[in-house]
């Protein structure tokens, strides 16, 4: 099963088909050891196994207090989220994993469509906002994050600043905007356009952006470090890479972010989100999981930490950022976003590689 042939060089050379958990982290994390250790949940066998395609740095403390909290013994093998969706296809029904923590939906969708995700009760996806869950019930959304673009304020200004997807290949950003064509989110980007534009107009935009010659990185946060740096002028990135940095450094970084034009792609709002995995069906301990991730604290712990939309009414979104209702988001149905391998065959195709 192809993902991408850079990814799917990686984890077979690096992670293989491993029957068992494997170290294998990304650029992301340091360590990808076991997160916590407590009791299993009564009539669970084993500690509950988890796949996490999100960075260890920014979920460990929140499994490690889900396991304070419930006393469920918890391993976690961390690496990207197209990483781990290509290990759980090779490793198919021999996989130890219960749950799939991923990035975004495209991943998930991709799993469900090969049969590997459970169905999740009803009063679950009820819980999130319409629009961020399976249309089958076969994984849901933890947290919203609005694709948005980040530009280099001494060099351009907020009205200069790509607001469109056509904006995005304009000639004038020849050599100076970055992509990560390897990434999960930017994959998903594209199957987003796929979905709503059609192959043709999808081959034609990436095509266009190839030949602009755009600086290509692993992740959203070289990108943004990039333009801080002067190094390219505009990149495209998710919002919460800026309002981390910006938590730190302060908001008159050189870096500015500007989200996408109302109803325009440039605009997408993704989904990251959890399945629990053929092995995982009927454990009492990878539904807890779930709806821990769904919870009061957990949705908070996204929107404090990682400035993140929770999806969850009644829990407030993160300080400083637009609310998500004021994004006008285009319509795009997330359900349909599991097609990346076709998405990834495009990006190959355009020659979009990573440095």
């Amino acid at each position: 099963m192809r993902f991408t042939k850079r990814f799917a060089a990686a984890v077979v050379a690096v992670c293989g088909a491993a029957a068992g958990l494997v170290a294998c982290g990304n650029g992301d994390s340091t360590d990808s050891t076991t997160a916590a250790t407590g009791t299993t949940a009564a009539g669970d066998e084993g500690s509950l196994v988890i796949y996490s395609g999100r960075s260890e740095d920014l979920v460990a403390p929140l499994i490690a207090d889900f396991t304070e909290e419930t006393g469920i013994d918890v391993e976690v093998r961390y690496g990207s989220t197209a990483e781990q969706a290509q290990l759980l296809l090779t490793e198919g029904d021999a996989s130890p994993a219960h749950v799939f923590l991923s990035q975004e939906a495209g991943a998930l969708g991709l799993l469900e469509d090969q049969g590997m995700l459970t169905e999740l009760p009803a009063e679950t996806i009820a819980r999130v906002a319409e629009g961020f869950s399976s249309g089958d019930n076969q994984w849901v959304g933890v947290t919203g994050r609005a694709r948005a673009v980040a530009y280099d304020s001494e060099t351009v200004s907020e009205e200069e600043a790509p607001a469109t997807i056509a904006d995005m290949v304009d000639p004038k950003w020849k050599g100076q905007i970055g992509v990560a064509p390897g990434n999960a989110s930017f994959l998903a980007f594209v199957t987003a356009m796929r979905v709503t534009e059609g192959e043709d107009a999808t081959r034609e935009w990436l095509e266009k952006l190839a030949a602009n010659e755009p600086k290509t990185y692993k992740k959203n946060g070289d990108i943004l470090e990039a333009v801080e740096k002067g190094e390219i002028q505009v990149g495209l990135i998710n919002h919460y890479y800026w309002y981390s940095a910006a938590a730190e450094k302060g908001t008159d970084m050189r870096a500015q972010l500007k989200f996408g034009e109302a109803g325009d792609l440039a605009g997408l709002v993704n989904a990251t989100g959890v399945g629990i995995l053929t092995k995982g069906e009927g454990r009492a301990d990878a539904q807890q999981f779930v709806d821990f991730l769904l919870s009061q604290a957990g949705q908070t712990y996204f929107a404090q930490k990682t400035f993140e939309y929770p999806l969850v009414s009644g829990v407030a979104g993160p300080e400083g950022v637009p609310p998500l209702e004021s994004l006008s988001a285009p319509d795009v149905d997330l359900a349909k976003l599991g097609t990346v391998e076709e998405s990834a065959a495009l990006v190959d195709e355009a020659g979009l590689t990573v440095d």
